[in-house]
């Protein structure tokens, strides 16, 4: 029967780059995916690419092609990735220039486009946003960007039209994987069941070095061994769909039940309805067993039609956030840093600074559970606090008295302040809708080296 091993290459934009390398050249694999996108990764490359039209894919691309091309002189696994952001027509055309460069020949490299659907958007002011069930439309005149998460479609037939390498822009994550399994396998579009094993694999590798341990270590209660040299994990499928999770010997990390488990319940809400442009998958029959050494058999999954709707992300500029950071030490410390962070607050009221949420936060005591859950937890005054105060604020200049505050605690706070910093950040945030998936059709571009 035949069997393709797909490895992950990145789990997020700013992945590191020796992993995926060593599955290149030492996992004997048929397709290496880089998964570079978040929710907000494709509004600011939007933001990047209307001042810099030849820009707009990921910040990352030129320095891991670079990797990614020198490996393919000595093995030719095909690659797919989301790296082409709000460019994946720039983002090929750069790397067919990085290609000749290298001396690379014989190589086809494909972009699919179609998901970006800000120029269309008017027809959908309307529609409720899934965050707040507000209109679109109160947000019309913030957005920056729009775009649709596609499925597999056009990864398939940029493969059947012989692409090596596949450069997408917004697609669902797990269509990176899915692509290569109905195009190497023949999967019906319609054959739901392939289609929701093939999901589970795409899901499973999205985020990287999670599955093999990453995300997963706790030192004492779930150890991961060299966890420095965390290794990607390798999906081997059959044209069944049945499926394997392991790693690289040589490498870092572990491949268990239990780093299985935990990335199959990863960001899923509805294991009965996990929702993708392809399929419904559904997880909730899902077996995992240890099979040896960092390989786990992965069974029970299979899915039923799509909804009909592409989920679109839209990115529009929501606000400022002004922060400001100082350290105390001593037996003291907690006093003075909790004296420091009302000093602020009151501050920031008598200067007429306007803001819509303000947090004050000692790190190290209550900045993760909050006062009602830390105060039980601590065991005893701590040594060293670090006062965090951040405000979300509807202009630029507000937002900048936050900081300035923090920062004025040097001479007029309490005792022992040091080591402040501060800073300002423009935010960008996403409001999610659906779309008929008629309203976004996809489309394939190619290029030959």
């Amino acid at each position: 029967m035949k069997t393709i091993r797909i490895g992950s290459g990145a789990g997020y934009g700013g992945d590191r780059i020796e992993p995926a390398i060593d599955l290149m050249n030492h996992g004997a694999l048929d397709y290496i995916i880089f998964e570079c996108l978040a929710e907000r990764t494709i509004a600011l490359a939007q933001l990047e690419k209307l001042s810099a039209p030849e820009k707009g894919y990921n910040p990352l691309f030129e320095a891991r092609m670079a990797r990614i091309l020198a490996a393919l002189q000595h093995r030719r696994t095909k690659v797919i990735t989301n790296m082409g952001a709000a460019n994946p027509l720039a983002a090929a055309e750069k790397a067919v220039e990085m290609a000749r460069a290298q001396g690379l020949a014989h190589l086809k490299i494909a972009a699919v486009t179609g998901d970006d659907l800000l120029p269309q958007l008017e027809r959908y002011l309307d529609e409720p946003v899934i965050e707040t069930g507000r209109p679109l439309r109160q947000l019309q005149e913030d957005i920056v960007s729009a775009n649709a998460y596609l499925g597999c479609a056009g990864i398939v037939e940029a493969l059947q039209g012989g692409a090596d390498i596949v450069i997408t822009g917004r697609v669902a994550d797990p269509a990176l994987v899915l692509g290569p399994l109905v195009y190497e396998f023949g999967w019906s579009m319609q054959d739901y069941d392939r289609l929701g094993k093939g999901t589970i694999a795409g899901h499973l590798l999205e985020c990287a070095g999670q599955v093999t341990g990453g995300y997963f270590c706790d030192p004492g209660v779930k150890d991961v061994p060299e966890l420095w040299n965390l290794g990607f994990p390798i999906a081997q499928v059959d044209e069944e769909g049945h499926l394997i999770i392991t790693k690289l010997p040589q490498s870092g990390g572990l491949v268990s039940e239990q780093t299985v488990k935990e990335q199959i319940i990863y960001e899923l809400q509805d294991p009965a309805q996990y929702f993708t442009p392809d399929c419904t998958a559904d997880f909730q029959y899902v077996s995992v067993a240890q099979q040896g050494k960092d390989r786990v058999a992965v069974s029970g999954a299979t899915g039923q039609a799509p909804n009909g709707k592409y989920k679109v992300s839209v990115g529009y500029q929501d606000c400022f956030i002004g922060e400001g950071q100082i350290s105390y030490g001593g037996s003291t410390a907690l006093a003075r840093a909790r004296l420091a962070g009302e000093v602020v607050k009151k501050r920031l009221s008598a200067i007429g600074c306007r803001y819509d949420e303000l947090r004050i936060d000692l790190m190290g005591v209550d900045s993760l559970y909050r006062e009602q859950v830390a105060t039980p937890l601590m065991a005893g005054m701590p040594c060293e606090v670090r006062l965090r105060v951040a405000a979300r604020c509807r202009s630029q200049q507000d937002a900048a008295l936050v900081g300035n505050e923090v920062e004025t605690l040097y001479t007029n706070g309490p005792a022992g302040g040091g080591g402040a910093v501060k800073s300002l950040r423009k935010i960008v945030s996403v409001a999610s809708i659906l779309v008929p998936r008629e309203d976004a059709p996809h489309f394939v571009h190619y290029w030959e080296v």
